[in-house]
C-alpha cells in the first residue's frame, strides 16, 4: 500500500487527525516525506507509542528525480506499506508527492488517499463562493509585473466563467501578494482570506476589496489561502 497521509498545521494534531491515520502509522515503517524533521514530529504528536528512531524516512521534495525515487523503492521491502507526507497539508496537492503516486500506479502498488484537512478545500468551503466551478492556481508569479497580470486574468475568469479562483503564496511573501490584490482587483470584487486553518489562530473572512483596504490584516509568515470569488448574496 502507498498511503497519502495529510499533516495538520495545528500543534496538537490529535484534534483534527482521524483515528484511521493513527492505525496506519502503527503498521507503517517506511515514509517518503518532504521534511524528515516535520514528519518525525507529527508522528510523535499522535502518541501511538511508535519509536520514531525505528522508522525509515526518505526525502521526497520537488527536486527529487525519478532515479532517486526508484532507488528509494529498491530499499523498501516489497511487502511493506509506505506513507507519504508533505510538510503540511495533503500530499500531492500543492505539495510534492505526485511523482511517487505515479510510480506506485506504474508498479501496480495500491494507492490509498486518506481523509484529512486540505487548506485549499477548507478555504473554499469557508469562503461562501461558488463551489461548483473553481480553479486552484497554485502560486502566482514572483516577478511583480507578471503577478499583477495574473491577478487581472484571474479576476476576468471569475466574471466571465463564474469560476472561483484559489491560490496560495509562500508565507513570508503574503503581505506583498495581498498589497497587489488590493491594488489591482476592483473595489467590489470579493476576497476571502483563510489563514492558519485548523489552528487556534484560524481566520476565515470574506470581504470586498474596498472593505479589506479599511483594515488590512498582517499575514507575514502566516500560512494563508487566498480565494477570489462571488457570493450568492452578490
Amino acid at each position: 500500500m502507498l498511503y497519502l497521509i495529510p499533516i495538520s498545521l495545528a500543534e496538537n494534531a490529535l484534534q483534527v487527525v482521524l483515528p484511521q491515520i493513527k492505525e496506519i502509522i502503527l503498521q507503517t515503517n517506511y515514509y517518503l516525506v518532504e521534511n524528515i524533521r516535520t514528519a518525525r514530529r507529527f508522528i510523535s504528536s499522535l502518541q501511538t507509542g511508535r519509536k520514531v528512531d525505528e522508522l525509515h524516512f526518505f526525502e521526497l521534495h520537488k527536486g527529487t528525480s525519478q532515479a532517486e525515487l526508484q532507488a528509494y523503492f529498491l530499499q523498501i521491502p516489497a511487502e511493506a506499506s509506505i506513507g507519504i507526507m508533505s510538510e503540511a497539508g495533503c500530499p500531492a496537492v500543492a505539495d510534492p508527492g505526485s511523482l511517487a503516486v505515479a510510480f506506485a500506479h506504474k508498479k501496480n502498488i495500491k494507492v490509498v488517499p486518506l481523509v484529512g484537512a486540505s487548506s485549499i478545500l477548507l478555504a473554499l468551503m469557508g469562503s461562501g463562493f461558488n463551489g461548483q466551478n473553481f480553479a486552484f492556481l497554485g502560486y502566482l508569479a514572483i516577478e511583480r509585473a507578471k503577478r499583477i497580470k495574473e491577478i487581472q486574468e484571474l479576476e476576468k475568469n471569475l466574471f466571465q466563467k463564474r469560476q472561483t479562483q484559489i491560490f496560495i503564496e509562500t508565507p513570508f511573501r503574503n503581505n506583498h501578494l495581498l498589497a497587489d490584490l488590493l491594488a489591482h482587483l476592483a473595489a467590489d470584487t470579493q476576497l476571502c482570506i483563510a489563514s492558519n486553518l485548523t489552528t487556534e489562530q484560524e481566520m476565515v473572512k470574506t470581504k470586498t476589496v474596498a472593505d479589506w483596504k479599511k483594515q488590512i490584516p498582517e499575514l507575514h509568515k502566516q500560512p494563508t489561502v487566498f480565494v477570489v470569488g462571488k457570493t450568492l448574496l452578490g
